[in-house]
């Protein structure tokens, strides 16, 4: 799908689904597990092998909404690191550094056309609709994170909703699209969307706590990176609400290595990094729930699924990196 005249255009676009830098496939492994666990049961009167060919085309359509889901991912990450002048993503050298910022952002862009490509070759407009908002989200989420006033930086709910934009909507709207292509009820496509939202919002909780805890090779970036690019994440706010005075620390800005320090020590004195998995675990808490009130089904496939897609919210909670 990443396929280009140029060459050199070819070898940037590809740069992210290479052998090694490829990251955790953790959209992907979703969207195909929610695929698999909104399977239809058989029905008694339909002929086998026609129901074999049906199932297997929408596979087909769902794997290719997988597919969009990652080149739009990968898009975000090329257009992100020019915007953060990152030099490293997933534990190797980001493109930026490699082939300057114009070739990343334009291999961004070629993503993006290839994704809208796939996405009309579905033809349907429901499931286009999504996943164009879901691209609209992405670039309204970055443009809060860059334009917060005093106010902003300080409330949680502001966070929360960039975190929704930057994060959650591209999985929740992905998974939605997956319910609607196999023709479920707005409820099933709901349920699905609940999941992928709280999943989403729950994975970026977890990833602020660890930029706090982890260590730059195993988050495949520098430790820190948000507070020394000035941006205020859960456990930071959590620990404004108990340490007030942080809050002029925060004003000031982190240009300076000091406020850095004294910011940490503040957070380490407060309960921001429990509280921030204990909000991460609330939202994991609804996505299994979502799950759990997915139509029945004793299709072993479906039920397998299911049990992965509940254990893929514990994986978001435990992970180190």
């Amino acid at each position: 799908m990443v396929v280009a005249e140029v060459p050199k255009l070819e070898s940037a676009a590809e740069y992210f689904f290479k052998v090694g830098a490829e990251g955790k496939r953790f959209r992907p492994t979703v969207l195909l597990l929610m695929a698999s666990a909104l399977k239809f049961p058989i029905p008694e009167s339909t002929d086998v092998g026609v129901f074999s060919i049906l199932a297997s085309k929408l596979r087909t359509r769902q794997q290719n909404i997988a597919e969009i889901t990652e080149m739009i991912h990968v898009a975000s990450l090329l257009h992100d690191d020019v915007l953060d002048d990152a030099d490293t993503r997933r534990g190797v050298t980001s493109l930026n550094c490699i082939m300057g910022n114009k070739l990343s952002v334009l291999a961004g862009d070629f993503l993006l056309s290839r994704a809208c490509v796939a996405l009309a070759a579905l033809g349907n407009t429901e499931v286009v609709s999504l996943m164009a908002t879901a691209v609209g989200h992405l670039v309204t989420g970055e443009t809060m994170q860059m334009s917060t006033s005093r106010e902003q930086r300080r409330s949680m709910e502001y966070y929360l909703q960039k975190t929704y934009y930057k994060t959650a909507s591209l999985i929740s709207n992905s998974c939605k699209a997956v319910a609607i292509l196999a023709g479920h009820t707005a409820e099933v496509s709901v349920l699905a969307y609940e999941y992928g939202r709280n999943l989403g919002l729950a994975f970026q909780l977890i990833d602020d706590v660890l930029d706090f805890t982890g260590t730059s090779a195993s988050l495949g970036k520098g430790s820190l990176s948000d507070i020394r690019h000035g941006i205020i994440t859960a456990p930071m706010l959590y620990a404004m609400e108990e340490f007030p005075q942080l809050q002029d620390v925060v004003d000031q800005g982190f240009d300076n290595p000091v406020n850095v320090e004294i910011a940490l020590d503040y957070l380490q004195k407060s309960r921001g990094i429990e509280r921030t998995k204990e909000l991460a675990q609330e939202h994991v808490n609804l996505a299994v729930k979502a799950i759990e009130s997915l139509p029945d089904s004793d299709d072993e496939d479906v039920l397998i699924s299911r049990r992965a897609l509940i254990d893929i919210t514990q994986r978001v909670i435990t992970r180190t990196k």
